[in-house]
């Protein structure tokens, strides 16, 4: 191919790209080998919680020094997600124990509440409170459900749909709603009956894979199958997506910012992808190891923090 026609499809290459952003600082943070942290929870004390998976632990670091500590969580244990709580304990689901555990930051005591018989093998994957402090949670068998710390108690009930249910987040008014990867959906939780109505996006088969609100309560997910990033207000009942850049993405994780950015882990492109939806353009931030594998998102005020399951790392997106 000829110089001039070469240059003409590389810049045509990337006009059809997302755009290459500039401020944002990007680090990583190694953890044990074979960690494969999967979830990662920033603390209010600057440390950052993780799920070191395929090692029954949560993984503590220090982004000020880089120490990492793991606190194993029992025999079989093999934790997939972990928020911290509004009483400043890592919460954690755990599907190797079917149980809910909660760590204590100071003391590091570790407190377990098993699923009930009912819910067996539920395949736990994650949890949010909701506004008045209730612990709801997801197993991808066919399940939610939801935990009173308060009292301990706990009751599951089986998902429209079967097997499916997977990310869950809740909105600044404290509902909860929850995305199903197999049932092809989302909902919202009635509380605290835990009756639930499938919406279905307007991708047939898209699998919302991770659901998450932004200040206003409008809920943007990541369709694993359909290759976009989906947008639903249930004040109007409108929904609008988006197909992410690239020849075959596959958006994993989403995450909303504190300025209603909206961040997702792209497994096509190996690729951190940021949304402006006042512009509605993506932005790209490629990894710089291959398979990077990031499963979940979650951040505090100016940071961004990523879980690389595939190279063992924590990954940090800091942005003015």
């Amino acid at each position: 191919m000829k110089r001039p026609a070469l240059l003409a499809v590389m810049l045509s290459m990337l006009a059809a790209g997302p755009a290459l952003s500039e401020g944002v600082e990007i680090r990583s943070f190694p953890v044990p080998d074979g960690a494969h942290p999967h979830d990662v929870a920033p603390a209010p004390d600057g440390s950052v919680w993780y799920t070191a998976q395929r090692q029954g632990a949560l993984g503590r670091l220090d982004p000020a020094t880089g120490k990492v500590e793991q606190i194993p969580l029992g025999r079989g244990s093999a934790p997939h997600g972990v928020i911290v709580g509004p009483d400043g304990q890592a919460w954690v689901t755990d599907g190797g124990l079917n149980a809910i555990v909660a760590v204590h930051p100071r003391t590091r005591k570790i407190t377990t509440y098993p699923l009930p018989e009912t819910a067996r093998n539920a395949n736990l994957n994650t949890a949010a409170f909701d506004g008045e402090n209730v612990l709801w949670f997801t197993g991808q068998a066919g399940y939610i459900g939801r935990l009173d710390p308060g009292t301990g108690a706990m009751r599951t009930w089986r998902a429209p749909r079967g097997r499916g249910p997977y990310g869950i987040d809740a909105t600044p008014a404290g509902e909860i709603w929850f995305a199903s990867l197999a049932g092809s959906y989302i909902a919202r939780i009635e509380r605290p009956s835990g009756a639930v109505q499938p919406l279905d996006p307007p991708t047939a088969d898209g699998s919302p894979r991770r659901v998450w609100s932004d200040s206003r309560g409008v809920l943007w997910f990541s369709e694993w199958n359909g290759a976009r990033l989906g947008r639903f207000d249930p004040a109007s009942d409108a929904w609008k997506e988006w197909r992410l850049p690239g020849a075959n993405p596959a958006p994993y994780a989403v995450y909303v910012d504190e300025r209603d950015k909206v961040w997702i882990s792209d497994f096509g492109a190996n690729a951190m992808l940021r949304f402006d939806p006042a512009t509605e353009t993506f932005e790209s931030f490629p990894h710089d190891r291959d398979g990077a594998a990031v499963r979940q998102i979650l951040g505090r005020p100016g940071e961004v923090w990523a879980a690389e399951s595939g190279t063992d790392r924590l990954t940090v997106y800091r942005y003015r």
